[in-house]
């Protein structure tokens, strides 16, 4: 069955399987976050993007894989609230931009900036400061060698919009939308957001003005 995106609280993962990195994707409640699972195929080396609730079933999916390494997108608890039991369990390393490290309620191993890069086994994420849901929001970047990119944005970036901001922060997470995801990256490549359905690029690029013009 062909990877399409959409996953409830409670039930199904999706999976899909790319030539150098399989991602998982499940819902977890209570606020319908999205958790994604980066495996490695030839090393078995896993990285978690969000521990965001029900610490047992992300234990769980991580299966007969080694988790390496679980990044938080951004300080909000609904993104970290299963992250201390899941390193506990797991002794994986967390990673988190410095200026939410302080708001995660758990221990930030290593702090991971603009430009940096995460290994996931031999697969390589790029760290993309997106300034404005939070001071420290960020979204992991996959450019897989044979085919799309593909964008993991936590609430940076949604289906019809970027993420919630103020009129004051608004204009920084645009300006980093623009100048960092939209500008360096084509249409097709695929987007993962912190809670529901996934999207593309392209699909988000028209409205780009209309967004400016709405302030949110």
């Amino acid at each position: 069955m062909s990877y399409h995106g959409a996953v409830t609280p409670g039930g199904s993962p999706e999976v899909r399987e790319l030539p150098h990195l399989v991602i998982t994707k499940l819902s977890v409640g209570p606020l319908d976050n999205n958790a994604y699972f980066l495996r490695c195929p030839e090393s078995g080396d896993e990285l978690l993007v969000d521990a965001a609730a029900e610490a047992d079933r992300l234990v769980a999916t991580v299966g007969k894989g080694r988790l390496r390494t679980v990044v938080t997108t951004h300080r909000h608890p609904d993104h970290w609230g299963a992250l201390a039991e899941v390193l506990a369990t797991t002794g994986a390393e967390s990673a988190a931009h410095p200026l939410d490290a302080a708001g995660i309620g758990a221990a930030v191993d290593r702090s991971v900036r603009d430009g940096e890069t995460v290994a996931v086994g031999r697969a390589q994420l790029s760290v993309i400061h997106l300034p404005g849901h939070t001071p420290g929001s960020i979204a992991l970047l996959y450019d897989d060698p044979q085919g799309t990119p593909h964008l993991f944005t936590g609430d940076s970036l949604f289906p019809g919009g970027p993420g919630r901001s103020t009129p004051e922060t608004f204009p920084t997470l645009m300006d980093s939308l623009i100048t960092k995801v939209f500008d360096r990256l084509p249409d097709e490549t695929w987007v993962y957001p912190g809670h529901g359905n996934d999207t593309v690029l392209g699909n988000e690029r028209a409205h780009i003005a209309e967004w400016i013009e709405r302030g949110w």
